[in-house]
């Protein structure tokens, strides 16, 4: 009674959802699962970031833009990584000078 069409369909639903990753099930604060890295965030969002310029802007400028941005994203990201640890490292020297300054040490 069920035509092949259907039967193939069906098939073509069952094939895709076994290959699809499975669905995040547990929600656990206590840290037993694995943790995701800097890198993997980053190329997480950068892809997100792409997918949604693709969509908005493939028709007014090409079928390349979510690529171009996915990869202009990740490189954004990691400069603003190393200037943030450059920055990190500048504003420690700066108030290790202040402090020394404002609390001198008293000689013995």
């Amino acid at each position: 009674m069920v035509s092949e069409s259907n039967r193939v369909n069906a098939q073509v639903v069952f094939d895709r959802v076994r290959n699809e990753r499975a669905p995040l099930t547990e929600f656990s604060i206590s840290g037993k699962g694995r943790e995701v890295t800097l890198d993997e965030a980053r190329t997480d969002l950068a892809k997100a970031v792409g997918t949604i310029a693709h969509t908005l802007f493939a028709k007014s400028y090409g079928p390349f833009v979510g690529t171009v941005t996915t990869t202009s994203v990740e490189t954004i990201l990691k400069n603003a990584e190393s200037s943030a640890a450059r920055a990190k490292g500048d504003a420690k020297l700066v108030v290790e000078e202040l402090s020394a300054r404002i609390f001198k040490e008293k000689k013995k």
